[in-house]
């Protein structure tokens, strides 16, 4: 869209119809101190050729390395048409359906991405998005705290996405909601189902796949949970569900909820975003989702028309009733991702999930055969593996990268006691050749940095 800013005569016009002596005036009631002040890094304005050559040779600055990191970002291939229809005026410039007659086309396009959600998810009802995917698991730990009423934990698996984690207690922790974390199994780095009483909570969090990529017992996980009169929440990735089974068949009655990020249907990494979070649920639980759903309906000549069912947010006049403040939907990446799934269907999702999931075998075969390399779990995984070192990760990673492949997410940080540990991802995007020149560079970092590192 282009841009036209106002000239100095066209601001002095508005502010003297408005009586404002200047544009600062207008913000008045913000206090002084919590002013930003003279951006001073803020450089000189370039015109438009200038600015074109600066942007052309930053990007040049980027090489295309071989890319081995997911950690919940995850590159897929994504079919050239997905992005040429979704950047169509009609998709590009729609924004939000206030008026259903008039926004009839956007209403359908939500209502097709909800009922292929609640279909992957194997839940009743999606919302028509959310900002990404740790807001999302976030609404649905308020969703559980508002249905349960009577206790306000959640059991939270230290297998759940560190950054997810960290998400959800920003939004929750002035709420009188706590977070019980739940180690897990050092062998199969899969969440045990607890053996001692934990007390009331309201909803346990189960990941599918895990931050270590590997699969959950999300059976007994559920059954657990519902024993205990709490709420099941998934985390899934949706990807994988090309080859898993759905939240909503998992244990007995099947999780409640599930949640997570929509990037890999289609999104580019495109430095971290935009990505949006998807949310479905159970019908039980319809009225406490955040977020628009909208309805397939007749009208009164009986033609099919679209209709904005429930909208339990705040700018729909629901203020303190208002399930959430920041259900934001994604609609632009959710239009991608609706095109990516009708493109794909069924069949060509179980085919990438499948190619991504081989690939990972094939890659933890020959990493694993470098000396100085081992898998650090033993579970089954999708297509992301934790595998430790005898050296320091970071060292190998940088080396890797000069060598112009990214080998993977540190793991350092967010869990020490694995050690030199770092996350491996191959998806469907990597051929026999590329997981080959990993390993082959690997095993150069490991064999000749070992005596400079001991």
């Amino acid at each position: 869209m282009p841009f036209i800013p106002h000239t100095d005569a066209e601001v002095e016009a508005m502010l003297a119809v408005i009586g404002a002596p200047n544009i600062d005036a207008l913000f008045d009631e913000i206090p002084v101190e919590l002013g930003s002040g003279k951006l001073v890094s803020v450089p000189d304005a370039l015109n438009e050729m200038e600015i074109t050559r600066l942007m052309h040779e930053r990007a040049e600055q980027d090489s295309r390395q071989l890319n081995f990191i997911g950690a919940g970002a995850y590159e897929h291939h994504i079919p050239a048409a997905v992005w040429q229809i979704a950047t169509r005026g009609e998709f590009y410039s729609a924004y939000t359906p206030y008026q259903a007659e008039a926004s009839q086309g956007t209403l359908q396009l939500i209502y097709e991405y909800q009922t292929m959600m609640a279909s992957l998810t194997g839940m009743d009802v999606s919302n028509a998005s959310l900002y990404d995917g740790g807001s999302a698991l976030a609404e649905a730990v308020l969703m559980a705290v508002r249905a349960h009423k009577n206790a306000t934990r959640i059991l939270m698996p230290r297998t759940v996405s560190p950054l997810y984690r960290a998400v959800v207690r920003n939004i929750v922790k002035n709420q009188h909601i706590e977070l019980m974390e739940l180690d897990y199994d050092p062998v199969s780095g899969t969440t045990p189902v607890p053996e001692i009483a934990v007390g009331d909570f309201a909803a346990l969090v189960i990941p599918q796949p895990n931050f270590f990529g590997a699969l959950e017992d999300v059976d007994a996980l559920t059954d657990w949970a519902h024993a205990h009169g709490a709420l099941a929440i998934g985390l899934v990735n949706p990807t994988a569900l090309g080859l898993l089974k759905p939240p909503g068949v998992w244990g007995e009655r099947g999780a409640d909820m599930a949640a997570g990020d929509g990037q890999p249907l289609g999104a580019p990494l495109s430095n971290g975003g935009p990505y949006y979070g998807f949310l479905t649920c159970k019908q039980a639980l319809v009225r406490q989702m955040p977020g628009r759903i909208v309805g397939r309906t007749l009208d009164l000549d009986g033609k099919p028309g679209f209709a904005l069912t429930l909208q339990a947010r705040e700018q729909h006049i629901r203020r303190s009733k208002a399930t959430s403040n920041i259900c934001t939907n994604q609609g632009l990446v959710v239009t991608a991702s609706t095109i990516y799934m009708s493109l794909l269907g069924p069949t060509g999702l179980r085919r990438v999930a499948s190619a991504a999931h081989a690939n990972i075998l094939q890659l933890a075969e020959q990493l694993c055969a470098i000396r100085g390399v081992t898998r650090a779990f033993r579970s089954p995984c999708f297509h992301e593996m934790v595998i430790q070192l005898n050296r320091p990760a970071s060292a190998v990673l940088g080396e890797l990268a000069a060598a112009g492949i990214l080998g993977g997410y540190d793991l350092c940080a967010d869990y020490p006691e694995l050690g030199n540990a770092m996350l491996v991802c191959a998806t469907e995007t990597k051929t026999a050749a590329d997981l080959g020149r990993y390993a082959e560079q690997l095993n150069l970092c490991m064999q000749e940095g070992s005596d400079a590192d001991i």
